[in-house]
């Protein structure tokens, strides 16, 4: 589910584009394989729509985007080098910055498009240094049958150095409320809502409701919200995000649009920092495929 003036913006569009929407520059693909959108602002893909899916999309984003220098809601922001108000900085570095970090409000630059007759690959890397130890890039990869996204860090300092982060997928969904997340049963969890009380989740996970989640678990994951299963694998990641706002939603996300999203995060939170020592990367993933009918 993507706002209609973005729906123009992909329609008329024929193989790969740049375009301008509130107020960010877009990288826009219409190929044959499917289509793709991403905001440079933030390194954030927007849209992703396989060929013959016949859906509106797999991701959500919200039609009543912030004005810069705010950060779009939807699609896949970069949470780097920290997730939420998890500061973790190397003594040289100030401590304070946005809620889940510097880079999804950072300038982004386009370092290559790499095609192929299946899909797609980009390559992308902040334009401005974002900490004075790690360097970041991301790699997007897209094609009729899946989408694969991945934050790569490399420690370019002289010490050890310890981060947070997530892809905060917005998925899209029929009904946030009737959606159920397969893989996280019997896991430990954190309840964000209850002052992080540690529980274990008892079967699988059915929303009924606003809830924000960090599960320990690295097991792949389906979301299945009644009409299309989506199969979600992470790589380099021990902590899964499942969240939404319920009915307290964010001043920039309508009543009517606030039920078809649900985030489930690829993420290194509290229960599995990553400690980067000088030479060393880290490689936080995600891909998206559709999976077999129950």
């Amino acid at each position: 589910m993507i706002p209609q003036s973005l729906r123009t913006l992909l329609d008329e569009t024929r193989g790969q584009r740049r375009a301008h929407w509130a107020g960010r520059e877009l990288w826009l693909a219409n190929e044959a394989w499917g289509e793709l959108a991403l905001s440079l602002q933030g390194g954030q893909l927007l849209h992703f729509l396989p060929a013959g899916d016949g859906s509106e999309g797999w991701l959500w984003v919200t039609p009543t985007p912030q004005d810069l220098p705010g950060a779009i809601r939807g699609g896949i922001p970069l949470c780097w080098p920290w997730f939420a108000d998890d500061r973790y900085a190397d003594e040289s570095e100030d401590h304070s910055g946005p809620f889940h970090g510097t880079a999804r409000l950072a300038d982004w630059r386009l370092d290559a498009v790499d095609e192929h007759e299946e899909g797609v690959e980009l390559h992308l890397s902040p334009e401005t240094r974002l900490h004075s130890q790690l360097t970041a890039r991301l790699v997007v990869q897209a094609n009729a049958r899946r989408l694969h996204v991945e934050l790569v860090t490399e420690h370019v300092g002289e010490t050890p150095v310890k981060i947070s982060g997530a892809l905060h997928s917005y998925l899209a969904v029929r009904d946030a409320f009737a959606c159920r997340v397969e893989g996280l049963a019997g896991a430990r969890y954190l309840d964000k809502l209850a002052g992080f009380a540690d529980r274990e989740q008892q079967g699988e996970l059915g929303v009924r409701g606003g809830l924000d989640r960090i599960y320990h678990s690295n097991a792949e994951l389906t979301l299945d919200d009644g009409a299309r299963r989506l199969r979600i694998a992470r790589q380099g990641s021990d902590s899964a995000v499942v969240w939404h706002p319920g009915e307290a939603l964010p001043e920039d996300t309508p009543t009517e649009a606030g039920h078809r999203f649900l985030c489930v995060e690829s993420a290194n939170t509290r229960l599995d920092p990553v400690w980067l020592v000088p030479g060393a990367q880290h490689l936080l993933g995600t891909t998206l495929s559709l999976a077999l009918p129950a």
